[in-house]
């Protein structure tokens, strides 16, 4: 007897390509009994959509059988409409994986549901396995490998696992299938090899995979890559682990260059760079970001603490992979970001602090700090009574995510702080806020980085301007577990606040002892003419009056001052000449950008800025002697 089967993809981003449930369906139809007895049908909608619209779509489909895929990101939304099928359509069957579902079926399986299974670790054999008893007169789930599901009687029962895929290739293509012809996508996740050699703590990718790496047919990934290109998908997540450790990897990234080159998309490509490869991911890099598909490239460092290394099983990847690589991009002056997590076990909120200074004085081109969230399958989890982890769930009823607030080696009031610091560390040197001011005193021995910024928190949480109100609303309430909070602080310092920012980085330099320096009054003059647009606008003159510096012109993309004689040194101790001068015009592109939005709002604004920070090279202004440009 045929049965209906519904895929439910619910993603974090609108017409994104529903993968996971394209290998699912290809992998069960070379089954011809599957093939010739299922209609199988692909539900895929953003997570943001209204919920009991999606509810009664899925109802409307009157399927047999729903398979959700499970993330952190959209488990409180599959419970929402879980719960309401159940209710509608005690009939059917409902299959769920993924990585937060996954050996957790206790969790995830309501009391009394003997037609609810989880699957337990790669997902396409156990769903193969489980459509062929679904579609017997009387299944037997025992026959199902790598599952878990409750008895009449309610007993859980778990199946034992299948041996991994090890020949990817048994998994047809999706995309080569057609499974995908005939909509329109702007987004999608490209695989090329499943596992991880690394066991870091805190990341799921080595816990599912037992880390052997398993490669797709290099034939059948530029298939895919031509397929992408050819209609039209603007946007590329490559999801292996390390996009870089094979040397095919550079081939590949030069393949997705000429297609783009040939039908115009892919547009932009996001990846997880290899860790230990240094060589070949600059190589990567650069052909990725001549072809106009990168603006800039993560760097997943973590932590530069040793001892919280070694306490989450990673210190196998090489420190100087980090230092070889932002040079060699530095050189090539491509645009890099280090990612961060806090706080990790290990960590203190003074060996934070210092990691992020010496990251500073490594000349990093931006720190992104995401907060750790505890993650199912993964070695913290096992380990969180050990750990002294403790965790708030965060505000967000469509996500399942536990943010880490407090750990054996910070409290919660610590963790608090170490958010605030890296808030600071955003406005302050990410966004150009205070660089040259920064740098001048960490370099003079007046302040270091870390006091510095530890100062500028202190200021910020006594201040009650709107600026420093947005920061401790977003600590307090566990926002910043949402990356695009970042934009939004960015979108507030670099645009809309951008006055009110000023006269707050002037009343904190002027509050502090080193501001009888000559110097450091000067380094803040050139940081607030120097200052990124995140948009397409006019520059204009900062918020405040300058005070060692004079403001000589002001014109659409340039501004031009002078600076006192006995400080011509400053520019080139700070990296902005080679030589010194006393009049110096600051440049400011425009290319690049999207023009000042009229009616979005800060939310609507967020992502892009996020997007924007991370490519902060190609928003700087560029600076020169007056004496060398046009008057």
């Amino acid at each position: 007897m045929g049965k209906r089967v519904t895929f439910v993809e619910l993603s974090v981003y609108d017409n994104t390509v529903p993968l996971v449930s394209g290998y699912l369906q290809a992998y069960a139809m070379e089954d011809p009994v599957i093939a010739a007895s299922v209609d199988f049908r692909i539900y895929s909608r953003s997570m943001r959509q209204d919920p009991d619209r999606m509810l009664a779509d899925l109802l409307d489909l009157r399927s047999d059988v729903y398979a959700f895929s499970c993330y952190i990101w959209n488990t409180g939304l599959v419970r929402r409409l879980l719960a309401g099928l159940l209710a509608a359509r005690p009939d059917a069957w409902f299959l769920l994986g993924g990585a937060q579902v996954m050996n957790h079926g206790a969790d995830y399986i309501p009391a009394g549901a003997a037609n609810v299974v989880v699957c337990d670790g790669e997902g396409e054999q156990p769903c193969y396995e489980f459509l062929r008893q679904v579609l017997v007169e009387e299944p037997d789930l025992t026959q199902v490998s790598g599952v878990t599901f409750r008895t009449g009687g309610g007993e859980l029962v778990t199946t034992d696992k299948p041996p991994r895929l090890r020949t990817l290739d048994d998994v047809p293509s999706p995309f080569a299938a057609g499974l995908f012809d005939g909509h329109d996508y702007t987004f999608t996740v490209l695989e090329t090899n499943r596992g991880c050699p690394f066991h870091c703590g805190f990341c799921f990718w080595g816990a599912a995979t037992n880390s052997k790496v398993y490669k797709f047919d290099e034939d059948r990934v530029r298939g895919d890559i031509r397929w992408i290109a050819e209609h039209g998908v603007a946007s590329v997540f490559i999801a292996d682990a390390n996009w870089g450790l094979s040397p095919r990897d550079v081939e590949l990234s030069r393949y997705i260059v000429s297609c783009r080159q040939e039908f115009g998309s892919p547009t932009s490509m996001v990846l997880a760079a290899a860790k230990n490869r240094p060589e070949r991911v600059a190589e990567i890099t650069e052909i990725l970001v001549r072809g106009g598909l990168v603006t800039s490239q993560p760097i997943s460092l973590q932590t530069v603490n040793t001892e919280t290394l070694r306490l989450i099983d990673r210190q196998n990847i090489r420190e100087d992979t980090y230092t070889e690589l932002q040079r060699s991009l530095n050189e090539k002056r491509i645009s890099s970001f280090i990612e961060m997590i806090w706080p990790l076990p290990g960590e203190t909120l003074e060996t934070f602090k210092a990691g992020i200074a010496r990251l500073c004085r490594l000349e990093a081109d931006t720190l992104t700090v995401y907060p750790q969230l505890l993650l199912h399958n993964t070695a913290l989890y096992e380990q969180r009574e050990t750990m002294g982890i403790e965790v708030e769930r965060a505000p967000d009823p469509v996500a399942e995510a536990d943010v880490v607030v407090a750990t054996r080696w910070v409290d919660r009031a610590e963790c608090e702080q170490g958010t605030w610091f890296y808030y600071l560390v955003q406005s302050l040197y990410n966004a150009r806020g205070a660089y040259h001011l920064a740098r001048y005193l960490d370099r003079g021995g007046l302040q270091s980085y870390e006091d510095f910024f530890t100062a500028a928190t202190g200021f910020w949480q006594r201040s009650d301007s709107e600026l420093c109100r947005f920061v401790a609303d977003s600590v307090a309430t566990a926002d910043n577990y949402d990356l695009l909070n970042i934009g939004k602080a960015a979108h507030l310092v670099l645009h809309s606040h951008r006055d009110a920012f000023d006269a707050l980085l002037l009343d904190f330099a002027r509050s502090q002892p080193w501001w009888s320096d000559a110097g450091a009054r000067c380094a803040t003059d050139l940081d607030l003419v120097a200052r990124p647009y995140l948009y397409r606008e006019p520059v204009r003159a900062p918020g405040v009056e300058l005070t060692e510096a004079r403001l000589v012109e002001v014109d659409e993309t340039s501004l031009v001052v002078s600076l006192p004689a006995a400080l011509a040194h400053l520019p080139v101790e700070l990296g902005l000449l080679a030589e010194p001068a006393t009049e110096l015009r600051f440049e400011h592109p425009r290319d690049g950008k999207m023009p000042v939005p009229r009616h979005h709002t800060v939310e609507q604004s967020a992502s892009y800025c996020h997007v924007m920070i991370q490519r902060l090279r190609t928003l700087l202004p560029t600076c020169q002697s007056v004496r060398l440009s046009a008057r």
